[in-house]
């Protein structure tokens, strides 16, 4: 049973199938995916596949890319959409000075400390984003202390001490099987596998062999058989971990 921790099926890169696609997904192995929202349309699209499927639930959030939107009625609105039974998560939020031209840090900074305080005010988890941003990210997640999932991890093991101390934890995509990916490899062996959980950060980022394909749920394999391979596990243990971890951090059920 694999589940997505992280996944655009809102993306236009789905039009096409995105309804056929979503109902096949038990059927392939794929039990639950989380849907996050990257800005106020895009969340409320999550909400909604979330609604129509019941393998699937959202997230609500302004990407930090996307902050240049935001306004008086901003978190007013994702409030409203976190009342939602089917949304388990401020997300995907955080820090992203790599695309600093779409949105300066001078309004990205306020926005997410607006949306951590949300996440504490309701008392859900939080999804990160972050990129080229570490000490800011970092100081932030240690003024708020939040619950959550630093997502698509990208970081170094210094960093990943300093998450993971946080009790947070590190979500990998197919990245993980690139044979660039040295910095996840470290960090996925040095990691405490109860803290580990995999996505696809789909239609982004197919994992090897697929690399350079329209990613997608079921691809979630490949990651998961690298990452249980550098833990040393068998993918059938790997997978229940995985679960186990992505449905205590989301509150659902096992």
């Amino acid at each position: 049973m694999y589940f997505d921790t992280h996944a655009h099926y809102d993306s236009g890169a789905f039009n096409a199938d995105w309804k056929e696609l979503l109902a096949s997904m038990p059927q392939k192995g794929v039990e639950l995916i989380v849907n996050p929202g990257c800005d106020l349309e895009s969340s409320r699209t999550a909400v909604a596949l979330a609604e129509e499927f019941p393998h699937v639930y959202a997230a609500v959030g302004v990407h930090p890319s996307d902050c240049g939107e935001w306004g008086e009625g901003t978190l007013l609105e994702l409030r409203q959409l976190a009342s939602r039974p089917k949304v388990r998560a401020i997300g995907e939020i955080g820090l992203d000075y790599h695309y600093e031209d779409n949105c300066p840090r001078e309004i990205q900074i306020p926005a997410f400390e607006r949306q951590l305080a949300l996440a504490k005010e309701l008392d859900i988890p939080v999804i990160i984003h972050t990129r080229e941003a570490v000490n800011d990210t970092l100081a932030l997640l240690k003024k708020y202390q939040p619950r959550g999932i630093v997502h698509c991890f990208s970081g170094s093991v210094e960093m990943a001490k300093e998450v993971l101390k946080l009790g947070m934890y590190i979500g990998f995509t197919g990245v993980l099987t690139f044979k660039n990916a040295r910095k996840a490899v470290e960090v996925v062996q040095y990691a405490p596998a109860d803290r580990l959980l995999i996505e696809t950060d789909c239609p982004y980022m197919a994992p090897e062999p697929l690399r350079g394909r329209r990613c997608d749920s079921t691809m979630l394999q490949y990651t998961l058989a690298r990452m249980a391979e550098l833990k040393g596990l068998t993918p059938e243990e790997m997978t229940a971990i995985t679960w186990k971890n992505a449905c205590a951090v989301y509150g659902l059920p096992e």
